[in-house]
């Protein structure tokens, strides 16, 4: 038993020194990628699109309001009263479209980020088993890291340009 206990206590530095780690910094990698600004200007157009129905939305309330207001002291109560339920219907839908579109941009990038993320994952895995690393940290997530750290990001970046 002793001699087990020995053989262990012998054997584990050889084990810590044969640790190898890696540091890599994905946002650097995902900002070299083209798909990301593919990515960025596909969200950047559907938000364009949505704003610009928002706006239309917006600018109809208001145009109907406006009008509300100057023909009001013309109105009898039934119709003031269906204008005004007119007007509340319009400013709940476009609260609701305001929503919808919020969780709809949400999904669409979720939807866009993920082949880029798996890539950048899939690469990072590849240089980690190329390179033996032991583990691959993400730059600046480690509050201290030793001198036998190496930094693989450039690695990582060729991996993910051999995987188009």
């Amino acid at each position: 038993m002793k001699k087990l206990i020995l053989m262990l206590m012998l054997c584990a530095p050889m084990t810590m020194f044969a640790q190898k780690f890696g540091k890599v910094s994905t946002q650097s990698v995902m900002q070299a990628m083209p798909e990301l600004a593919k990515a960025n200007g596909e969200m950047a157009a559907e938000q364009k699109r949505y704003e610009n129905d928002l706006k239309a939305m917006q600018d109809e309330l208001t145009r109907k309001s406006q009008e509300y207001e100057k023909n009001k002291a013309t109105m009898n109560a039934t119709k003031q009263q269906e204008t005004e339920t007119e007007l509340q219907t319009m400013y709940q839908k476009i609260q609701q479209t305001f929503q919808d579109n919020q969780q709809a941009l949400q999904k669409k990038s979720n939807d866009l980020m993920e082949p880029i993320i798996t890539k950048i994952r899939n690469a990072i895995i590849a240089v980690g088993k190329a390179g033996a690393y032991t583990s691959i940290f993400e730059d600046g997530s480690v509050l201290y890291l030793g001198d036998n750290v190496k930094d693989v990001t450039a690695e990582v970046k060729a991996e993910v340009a051999k995987m188009k």
